[in-house]
């Protein structure tokens, strides 16, 4: 069984409109909201044992708020250029490359991409939008990442810190 958590970069700065969208950093809400959910996973047993971000500046500022919650090595982040602002289609190609010896990852993305991919990794249900700092986790029943868009998958749930 492979798990995987689709995370949502935590709320960012709209403070200088002039800023790079690349850049922006995360907000005050963000960085309280980040180990707030890093720790609803942990009390699920849900630590991942890889996490791959988006090279943005808000998703590795998420990602790595998040891993010192999790005590994984901050310098261990993959940062795959492909996740800034990608579509659907290109999270299953950075699935693809995940070595077999991990099991449950975790990857930090944008929207509409990740509400995108969620939503096409099942049909149980369908959400409209992953809000920042949402995670969506869903379980593959393969022993190869290579195989995951066509494993049977089944979803584990879905939680965001607005949800108590």
């Amino acid at each position: 069984m492979k798990t995987l958590l689709l995370i949502r970069h935590a709320k960012s700065s709209w403070n200088n409109p002039d800023m790079d969208d690349f850049d922006r950093p995360l907000n005050k809400r963000g960085k309280q909201n980040a180990p707030e959910m890093a720790q609803r996973l942990v009390s699920r047993g849900m630590v991942p044992e890889l996490i791959i971000a988006s090279p943005a500046k808000r998703a590795r500022s998420t990602a790595k708020i998040m891993a010192e919650e999790w005590h994984y090595p901050k310098q261990a982040i993959l940062l795959e250029e492909e996740l800034y602002l990608c579509y659907a289609s290109t999270f299953l190609k950075v699935i693809t490359r995940i070595d077999d010896d991990f099991n449950a990852v975790a990857i930090f993305a944008h929207n509409p991409g990740i509400t995108d991919f969620a939503n096409y990794l099942t049909e149980e249900i369908r959400i409209d939008n992953v809000p920042t700092t949402g995670i969506f986790a869903i379980q593959a029943d393969t022993d190869s990442w290579k195989d995951f868009d066509l494993a049977r998958k089944k979803f584990l749930f879905f939680d965001y810190p607005r949800n108590n």
